[in-house]
């Protein structure tokens, strides 16, 4: 049975979904599943923002297949790390959570980087253009550090 993570952004089109492919360009497919979500419903089915496509693309990653959804509760029972993108999206699913063993599932995903600063990744969506690329080249570097804890601890 694969180990199976989950990327959570706002809407599920800028940063999760450039973080789900990141994740998954860097694990082996047959031992890990990544997939992403938005707290939010704005951008079910939609696929991701053509700014993180293009992101992705010049990176080497196709991510334009992808399509939006909604984190839902049943994510913490599918899901064995789910990932969050900032402080507020933290606080939306830690208030789905039903115990602590989903609770403790949850980590803000640049604490990987800044361990315990809750740093957020900044959202592109209204920003500047290479705010997509400031955004990718985080992620990237918080999902090799991601990539290698959980190769090691499930190889």
């Amino acid at each position: 049975m694969p180990v199976k993570i989950l990327m959570v952004c706002l809407g599920n089109i800028c940063r999760s979904p450039l973080a789900e492919g990141i994740l998954a360009s860097k694990l082996p497919k047959n031992k890990f599943t990544v997939d992403s979500a938005g707290t939010g419903p704005w951008h079910v089915g939609k696929s991701p923002d053509a700014r993180s496509i293009a992101t992705a693309k010049i990176n080497k990653l196709d991510i334009s297949k992808q399509k939006g959804r909604q984190f839902k509760t049943t994510d913490f029972d599918t899901f064995d790390y789910i990932y969050v993108m900032d402080k507020s999206n933290y606080d939306d699913v830690i208030e789905l959570a039903k115990n602590p063993e989903q609770k403790n599932k949850v980590q803000i995903i640049l604490n990987e980087l800044f361990p315990k600063e809750n740093v957020d990744v900044p959202d592109p969506y209204f920003g500047l253009t290479n705010g997509f690329d400031i955004v990718y080249d985080m992620l990237d570097e918080a999902c090799t550090i991601i990539a290698e804890k959980l190769i090691a601890k499930h190889s």
